[in-house]
């Protein structure tokens, strides 16, 4: 018989620029501990915790702040599985099964990456015609979907 893959549980967060409308630009971060790997904030969701809970406490343990105004959630969780390199690495898992929100960064935000453990090195905002240039393969289908889907219901 198969094993059944499990799937961490995991929140990620699509953080629109304070000026999104007129710059039509996302935030995206390279990782600290693979070079070139740019992607959303994201990170488990604890034992108890609820998705939008975790949500907040990523943003404050990842990016330095909390200051963002909600915009949407997408309906569904969206799956996939670690690359082979990755998933030796994150045992139990297969993959993460990830709820994705959408945030516009308040205008009084400011984004501190040095914070008490570090996941990113650097970030920028992209416009979102750019996005694909700069996210890593394996996550750039789901990344298509959801901002698909931000994008049809007008909110992107």
């Amino acid at each position: 018989m198969a094993k059944k893959k499990r799937y961490r549980p995991n929140v990620a967060i699509i953080v629109l620029a304070p000026d999104y409308k007129k710059s039509k630009k996302i935030f995206i971060a390279e990782r600290n501990d693979i070079e070139g790997i740019w992607q959303f904030p994201q990170g488990g969701i604890d034992q108890g915790e609820k998705p939008k809970e975790a949500m907040y406490r990523e943003l404050k343990e990842e990016i330095g702040t909390k200051k963002v105004t909600v915009i949407a959630k997408y309906p569904r969780w969206v799956r996939y599985d670690f690359p082979k390199k990755i998933a030796k690495r994150m045992t139990p898992y297969a993959g993460q099964k990830q709820r994705y929100y959408l945030v516009r960064l308040k205008q009084s935000a400011s984004i501190d990456i040095a914070t008490k453990h570090p996941e990113f090195r650097r970030y920028k905002f992209v416009k979102l015609k750019k996005l694909f240039k700069h996210v890593t393969h394996f996550k750039a289908p789901i990344y298509k979907e959801v901002l698909g889907y931000f994008k049809a219901e007008g909110y992107l």
